[in-house]
């Protein structure tokens, strides 16, 4: 397991998880709700950057590797997960939205495992959709945690619809991916 900066950043990722799901369930008294949502949307926001910015630094420090391509998504997956969990108890995302986010999640990730293993992992590699629909999710995600009014913009109404494009851009995208590996599969 190389310790690199790319590297770093994810497992910063992971380590921000239980921070940002925590401190909504701290005693009562220790933090406003207000700080509650400040802090949860910080620290998934800086988490949702650092997603961003370990593939961009591996790349440009020519420091990819095989563990960093295993675990990046297993950290956005966690991140993501965890979110939606908080967010549903929250009463803040109805509980379709985690299915629907979730299960994509597990079903694409098993998907290219089995592709993977067919040697055909190319046919299912990150598409515009796919990375659109990460961005809808950690956008929405931020909005959600923060929940509050900024400068008068409705934060949470803002959240709640950009929530739902996240979903319906997170089945369009594991459609694709299905048919995708369908295709690669019937060319064997």
């Amino acid at each position: 397991m190389p310790l690199n900066l790319p590297n770093l950043l994810t497992w910063l990722r992971i380590l921000f998880i239980p921070l940002m799901a925590g401190v909504f369930y701290l005693p009562d008294g220790w933090v406003t709700s207000r700080e509650a949502n400040l802090l949860a949307a910080a620290f998934f926001g800086v988490a949702a950057i650092t997603d961003w910015l370990d593939g961009w630094l591996a790349r440009k420090l020519g420091q990819t590797s095989a563990f960093g391509a295993f675990l990046d998504p297993v950290a956005d997956k966690l991140m993501v997960a965890a979110a939606l969990i908080v967010l549903i108890d929250l009463d803040r995302v109805a509980p379709l939205i985690g299915l629907i986010i979730i299960g994509r999640e597990i079903t694409i990730s098993a998907l290219r495992e089995w592709m993977a293993k067919a040697g055909k992992s190319a046919s299912v590699a990150v598409s515009f959709v796919g990375k659109l629909k990460t961005t809808a999710q950690m956008v929405s995600i931020v909005l959600l945690l923060y929940f509050d009014p900024v400068f008068n913009l409705p934060v949470a109404e803002i959240g709640t619809w950009l929530i739902w494009v996240a979903a319906l851009l997170t089945l369009w995208s594991m459609a694709y991916y299905l048919v995708m590996a369908s295709r690669a599969l019937q060319k064997t």
